[in-house]
């Protein structure tokens, strides 16, 4: 039965990680901004994600790790629970070394006054935001299989 329950919550905690990238990916699409709504859009997005989304995160790997370790006598699903460890240690890096830098910079930006190189700053955060979630789609997909693989 603990097992049952450390499967649930590693699937759940999982699709709430991708579908907070994927929602962001849907609503924080930069194309066509002005810097002024640019600014205000991300601004709001740091403030209240940058508190949720790291712990859910690290929660996420925490229980992929545990069904690993209590599955680690069927190889192939030890196998895709280490991938899908993987992949969410490494939406953590890319979030934590890529886009939180730039995230700290649009925080200290007025939307009239952003620097001059916004748009090179903006693009480069997307480009590891569309990286985060496609890793992110590849580990909820492996973590999908080896929940299936155990029937």
């Amino acid at each position: 039965m603990f097992v049952l329950v450390v499967d649930f919550a590693n699937l759940l905690l999982a699709a709430l990680v991708v579908g907070a990238l994927f929602g962001v990916r849907l609503f924080l699409n930069p194309t066509g901004l002005g810097a002024s709504l640019y600014v205000a859009v991300q601004q709001q997005a740091i403030r209240t994600m940058n508190t949720v989304m790291p712990a859910l995160g690290a929660a996420t790997i925490l229980v992929t790790v545990a069904a690993a370790v209590l599955g680690r006598d069927d190889r192939v699903r030890l196998w895709l629970l280490v991938v899908t460890a993987a992949c969410f240690l490494a939406i953590g890096l890319i979030t934590r070394f890529l886009n939180q830098p730039i995230n700290a910079m649009v925080m200290t930006w007025c939307g009239d006054s952003a620097p001059s190189n916004w748009t090179v700053l903006r693009d480069e955060w997307w480009h590891w935001h569309l990286m985060r979630l496609a890793t992110g789609l590849v580990g909820l997909s492996v973590l999908i299989a080896a929940a299936l693989r155990r029937g």
